[in-house]
């Protein structure tokens, strides 16, 4: 059955392996995935441990619909304590590795200790063994999975693997599979190397046996008809991810030269079309990939046109490669933007923050605060497309002073740099912004205030606000599965019912990476994709589970809370710049200086952002710090947490 796949605890101090089922109880309460990996990660963590030490637990895991009939049920989740934040360490990709595990018998792994060498984990069938890894550490990310599958025999094998950024333990360190899907914010690529572990190999032919095969098939096709029919998954289909950046860029709402700006002007060659264009002439007609099970196929296969490394294959880039190499710095070259895109894929490191934090050295370079001394003689002026690309490689690497400095992620460089150089720093609870400028969108704002891994825009952008839907459409999403008759408003720039819209947001996007399957599948971009009442039908389709939307629900409210005590256990405070729900000072201090007429000017009113957190977690059922009450924790289920349930 759907339900029978196991978690395997890995000591790699000692080399004991341990496999257990995972019971119903445990599954009704946390599903899988993220929400499973965080009740996991509260109960077999300490407080306050190094999370680049021994005694930091890794969990690595699919989705409990992985591998299923459900469409894109490709996800896999990674969560550790992050040595980037020393918060909650939490990141998802897409590929086909979460379904290959779950072929090969495993849910969840949960990795502790350190191996004395270079190992990897290799998974087959209900088996796990641990393998040298000492003749691939330094290769890159596709040259290590390629190795494994000659060792092994079998060019099938699916792998989850890092790169030199893991090995050099740079704080914000990829895991990746593929060439291109990563798990790419928190550093879980770190946690990996200070465990010596280069890499997790799994291959399967366990069969996953579906509970309704046929009707599991006929509710899939009406899934996939709801999702392809979008067209903003049309769009995505086209152009992949970049189409976002064309419409933000227009309007104004991308951060440029760190943020100083929030449009990036003259910037034609990284349009999406432009995108499109060079990956057409490098791939042919059929340029477009997806991941396990997904119809969408958004992201571009492309090879480098010109430049050193011209001819190189590589995919994406994402929306989010335009702005780390293309708006931040100030960059406009298509070729940089792939190029740096390629680098971050190889080397096994986040492209949103390392181009955020080289982004914030330029302007610490523009003001004098880091000098040529600082950069070995390194031009780190805005617009110098060689130089960004030459510290990509210094972080990555750890070379000279400042890459060794950038490696450690933006709050330790600050402490290291000085200067007030922390002022400048675009971050929250330790982690990068996304080169999105919220400045314009209160919503989107608190979304990033309050994410629990830090700045985020995958774990509650309401991205529909930006639509200006009527509010009759906006309601008839944000009450199901749970009513809601609050107040909502269509306006992007309005700061009523948007705590509501985050709260819910954060509900459904914890519901999908406990499923397993894409946001792109559900409310993210589009208003009409499948949501709860969805997710409960697929459910118990594939797996035989009776849950109904507001079970699900209350899963994921449960699973929240959880990343909420392990935040709260680990410092997390209301107004605290460094491990807080807040933002840097500039959104409220800097308006907007380009763009829009609704963006010109604008600025995040601190008395309404206050009100907006008040309302938050009042929905959360937090008091007033953002500590559960008692209450909210007796109502789900967590009162006697940590329960070591499994």
């Amino acid at each position: 059955m759907a339900l029978n796949r196991k978690i395997a605890y890995i000591d790699l101090s000692t080399g004991k392996i341990e496999t257990r089922p995972i019971s119903l109880e445990v599954r009704k309460k946390f599903l899988g995935g993220r929400g499973l990996d965080a009740y996991l990660l509260y109960n077999h963590t300490e407080k306050g441990i190094d999370p680049l030490g021994p005694k930091n637990v890794l969990m690595v895991s699919a989705g409990i619909l992985g591998g299923t009939l459900a469409s894109a049920s490709s996800r896999t989740h990674i969560m550790a304590k992050s040595p980037l934040t020393e918060l909650l360490g939490s990141s998802n990709m897409g590929g086909f590795f979460a379904p290959e595990l779950r072929w090969a018998g495993f849910d969840h792994l949960v990795i502790k200790g350190k191996a004395e060498k270079p190992v990897y984990l290799w998974i087959h069938n209900g088996e796990i063994e641990l393998r040298d890894a000492s003749n691939i550490w330094g290769k890159t990310t596709t040259e290590t999975q390629w190795a494994i599958r000659e060792e092994l025999g079998d060019e099938d094998i699916k792998c989850a693997v890092i790169g030199p950024a893991g090995e050099n333990l740079v704080r914000f360190a990829n895991v990746m599979t593929g060439i291109k899907d990563s798990a790419g914010r928190s550093g879980m690529g770190a946690v990996f190397g200070s465990k010596n572990l280069k890499a997790i190999a799994a291959r399967g032919t366990m069969d996953i046996k579906i509970a309704y095969p046929t009707d599991a098939l006929e509710y899939n096709k009406r899934f996939i008809d709801q999702i392809v029919s979008s067209k903003v998954n049309q769009t995505q289909g086209t152009l992949g991810t970049p189409f976002i950046w064309g419409a933000t860029n227009s309007w104004g709402g991308i951060r440029t030269r760190n943020f100083q700006y929030n449009q990036c002007e003259y910037a034609d060659d990284i349009e999406p079309e432009r995108i499109d264009e060079i990956a057409t002439e490098t791939m042919g007609k059929y340029h477009m990939a997806g991941c396990f099970g997904c119809q969408v196929h958004c992201r571009a296969k492309y090879k480098i046109p010109s430049g050193p490394y011209a001819g190189k294959y590589d995919e994406g880039p994402e929306y989010t490669s335009q702005g780390a190499f293309g708006g931040e710095p100030d960059c406009k070259s298509a070729v940089t933007v792939l190029t740096g895109n390629h680098l971050v894929d190889q080397w096994g490191v986040d492209n949103l923050e390392i181009g955020s934090i080289i982004s914030w050295a330029m302007e610490l370079y523009e003001l004098g605060i880091l000098t040529n001394k600082d950069t070995d003689g390194l031009d780190l002026s805005f617009g110098n497309d060689e130089a960004l690309l030459e510290m990509i490689r210094r972080i990555t690497f750890r070379d000279g002073w400042l890459g060794d400095t950038l490696a450690e992620g933006g709050i330790q460089a600050s402490e290291k740099i000085g200067k007030n150089s922390f002022s400048y720093l675009i971050q929250v609870k330790g982690m990068s912004n996304l080169h999105s400028d919220e400045r314009a969108t209160p919503a989107l704002a608190l979304g990033i205030a309050t994410g629990s891994r830090g700045s985020d825009h995958l774990r509650s952008r309401p991205a529909i606000d930006l639509y200006h839907l009527p509010e009759e459409v906006l309601r008839k999403v944000y009450s199901n599965p749970v009513p809601y008759d609050g107040p909502l408003s269509s306006e992007h720039t309005s700061y009523v019912g948007k705590s509501w819209q985050v709260f819910w947001q954060e509900l459904c996007y914890m519901g999908v990476d406990c499923l397993g399957i894409c946001k792109y599948h559900t409310t993210f971009l589009g208003a009409t994709l499948p949501n709860f009442e969805d997710w409960s039908r697929v459910l118990y389709y594939n797996t035989g589970l009776e849950m109904s939307p507001k079970d699900i629900w209350d899963v994921a409210e449960r699973c929240y809370n959880i990343e909420r005590l392990f935040n709260l256990r680990e410092g997390l405070t209301r107004n605290d710049p460094k491990k807080g729900d807040t933002l840097n000072h500039r959104y409220f201090d800097e308006p907007c200086r380009r763009g829009a007429p609704d963006v010109i000017g604008a600025k995040i009113d601190r008395k309404k952002f206050k009100k907006m957190i008040d309302e938050y977690y009042e929905h959360h059922g937090w008091d007033e710090n953002g500590i559960p009450l008692p209450e909210t924790m007796k109502r789900l289920g967590l009162d006697k947490e940590p329960s070591h349930l499994v």
